[in-house]
């Protein structure tokens, strides 16, 4: 194994069967092909090649003719793919006549197909990351709605801070999950653009032919191919995949931090939400008892790898005049590790947000465990308007301290303190936490829809 994709115990954790295809050989090969055969019939559309060898380019653009042994090989020899593709395409054309296969990939570049077709495959993997990304803004306004006013502890340093709502705290992450849905939207136009400039990026040798046929046959491709045309070559420069690599990065550190949150709420002592049940998953060899965070536990491991590889595309992007050595290949080591870890994160998430398991009885009884302390701003603000703020929060941070050591209530201790001139009925009310929930539920609501 030299992959978790490829490991036949682990592709489907850290992969997607859909995404690992987009990322195949075979797949790579025929937007190879495809990009050879759309090239030959619009450059016979045109009248730049003859009709008989688009139609026979076009006949013989098919994988199963290929060899991809000898692929291999020559791959090895040349040290780029598509050169051996298109040597095999040639010959396979010109069996039928002789050289009516040199009218292959004419007056393009090894790197206007190879992006094109890595383009092609980022396509095909932001329409399954778009599809996951539907279910996953679906499932969270399913939860929202449902536990909008349901009241929880807020943490702040890993500390019980004030009261809210658990439907708040998802309403957070949805409405991140809504701006990456509207990235996705915006960063389509930018990505799929063909790559078709030949040598240097000026389309010289469509030039003999015409300036007005070069453009054309730029433009009538793009239309084959249902991408948008440059505004000028991008060979080295490598933006559009670096926005979609860094995309990737962002949308899986949401899932990260969603899954953070699960493992954290998950814990024995806390015990507010649990992963989706699934007999024996996240189980333990010896402790019959564990029921660990497993599907968390991918989540932040993928995600945090795809942080990474992502910073490696921003290193591509320094590149050496019009074609460079060594940088664009980084795009093809980490781009199909990024796009099938990404797809396999918003699996996982998904998953986790279908079937997660939410303890409201337990969030209650969090709430109470610190005595009521957990209200404290409340009394404070409650106390400052006769008093102070600064005075209030004094004499509350001491009483706090009090219910700590001493172990009782805050709302006792409240109402023995000759400083605080509230009755008990109102000191009551400060020290529940449903009535210090803020406009947690209108919130929720304002996301919802928006």
């Amino acid at each position: 194994m030299t992959s978790v994709a490829d490991s036949v115990i682990f592709r489907k954790i850290f992969s997607t069967e859909e995404c690992a295809a987009i990322w195949s050989d075979k797949t790579r090969t025929s937007y190879y092909l495809s990009f050879e055969a759309a090239l030959a019939k619009v450059q016979a559309e045109l009248g730049i090649i003859p009709q008989k060898a688009a139609d026979e380019i076009g006949k013989h653009c098919r994988l199963e003719e290929f060899d991809f042994e000898e692929l291999e090989k020559q791959t090895v020899t040349i040290g780029y793919p598509v050169l051996p593709v298109v040597k095999q395409l040639v010959k396979n054309v010109s069996n039928v006549e002789a050289g009516l296969g040199e009218w292959a990939h004419w007056g393009a570049t090894t790197q206007d197909v190879t992006d094109t077709a890595t383009i092609l495959q980022l396509r095909d993997t932001l329409k399954i990351v778009e599809s996951d990304l539907t279910t996953i803004i679906q499932s969270l306004e399913d939860l929202c709605q449902r536990y909008r006013e349901t009241p929880m502890a807020a943490r702040s340093n890993l500390q019980q801070a004030v009261p809210m709502t658990f439907g708040f705290k998802l309403a957070r992450l949805l409405a991140t999950f809504k701006r990456h849905e509207a990235r996705l939207r915006e960063l389509y136009p930018r990505l799929l653009v063909l790559e078709f400039s030949g040598a240097a990026g000026t389309l010289a040798t469509l030039c003999s032919h015409g300036h007005d046929k070069a453009l054309d046959c730029q433009e009538l491709l793009a239309a084959e191919l249902g991408l948008e045309v440059p505004d000028i070559a991008w060979h080295t420069e490598r933006d559009r995949i670096t926005e979609v690599g860094n995309f990737f990065a962002m949308l899986t550190a949401t899932c990260a931090k969603f899954a953070l949150d699960v493992k954290l709420l998950m814990q024995t002592e806390v015990g507010e939400v649990s992963e989706p049940y699934v007999p024996h998953r996240g189980s333990s060899s010896t402790m019959p008892q564990k029921r660990n965070p497993i599907g968390c536990a991918y989540i932040t491991a993928m995600a945090a790898t795809v942080r990474q590889l992502a910073a490696s595309l921003v290193e591509a992007m320094v590149e050496d005049h019009e074609r460079s050595t060594g940088p664009w290949e980084i795009e093809w080591i980490v781009l199909p590790q990024i796009s099938t870890l990404t797809c396999a994160t918003l699996r996982h998430t998904v998953e986790l947000l279908v079937g997660l398991e939410v303890h409201p009885d337990a969030m209650v009884k969090n709430l109470e465990i610190t005595k009521g302390t957990i209200v404290s701003e409340a009394v404070m603000m409650g106390l400052g308007e006769e008093v102070g703020r600064q005075y209030a929060h004094d004499l509350v941070y001491d009483l706090c301290r009090r219910a700590q050591i001493e172990d009782r209530p805050l709302l006792d201790l409240l109402d023995e303190c000759e400083e605080v001139k509230l009755d008990r009925e109102e000191l009551e009310k400060l020290c529940d936490p449903a009535n210090y929930l803020g406009l947690s539920v209108e919130m929720v609501d304002r996301v919802l829809r928006a």
